[in-house]
C-alpha cells in the first residue's frame, strides 16, 4: 500500500468498516479478463477469521466461473466524498475502502445456506428469527468466501 498512512490495521476498526458497506464487489476471471460483479453480502468473524457470504440466482455467468476457480478478490467502498480545493491539484476525495482475496465455495447443505442467508440478512435488516424455505433454498446459490488475506484504507 503505497499510502501507508491511510492503512487501517486495527482489526476491530477493519470490521466497522465492512459492516457499513452496502456492497461487495466480487472479482473473477473469465478468458476475457477481469470479470467484476457487485453483490449484497453478510459476513461473520470467527476468531479473527473474516468470512463473506453472497447470494444468487443458481446459474448465470458468475456461477459458470465460480465453479472453475476457488480464489477470487473482492472490494467493497463507503463514506464518499468530494474536498474542494482552490486549485485542481488541491482537491481530494475521502472514502474507507476494504480490499482482499480469498477462498470460494458455492454452499450445498440447506443448514450452511441458511446460515450464509441470515448473515446476509443480518447484515442489511434488524432481526435474526428468518425462515428459509426449503424449496427458495434450493433454487438458489449461496456461497461463502473465506478471506485469506485483506487490507483497509480510509481518508477521514
Amino acid at each position: 500500500m503505497r499510502r501507508k498512512d491511510r492503512a487501517v490495521t486495527d482489526y476491530e476498526k477493519m470490521l466497522e468498516i465492512v459492516k457499513v458497506c452496502d456492497c461487495c464487489r466480487l472479482g473473477l476471471v473469465d478468458g476475457e479478463g477481469a470479470y467484476i460483479v457487485p453483490l449484497n453480502f453478510g459476513y461473520e468473524n470467527q476468531e479473527g477469521r473474516l468470512s463473506l457470504y453472497f447470494h444468487s440466482a443458481g446459474e448465470g455467468k458468475k456461477i459458470e466461473l465460480l465453479k472453475k476457480q476457488s480464489r477470487v478478490s473482492f472490494e467493497m467502498d463507503m463514506r464518499h466524498g468530494l474536498v474542494e480545493g482552490k486549485t485542481a491539484c488541491a482537491y481530494s476525495y475521502l472514502f474507507q475502502s476494504v480490499m482482499g482475496r480469498g477462498e470460494i465455495e458455492l454452499l450445498q447443505e440447506h443448514e450452511e445456506k441458511a446460515h450464509g442467508l441470515g448473515l446476509v440478512m443480518a447484515h442489511y435488516a434488524e432481526g435474526t428469527d428468518w425462515a428459509f424455505p426449503e424449496k427458495m433454498v434450493n433454487g438458489m446459490a449461496v456461497m461463502k468466501l473465506t478471506v485469506t488475506e485483506w487490507s483497509c484504507k480510509e481518508h477521514r
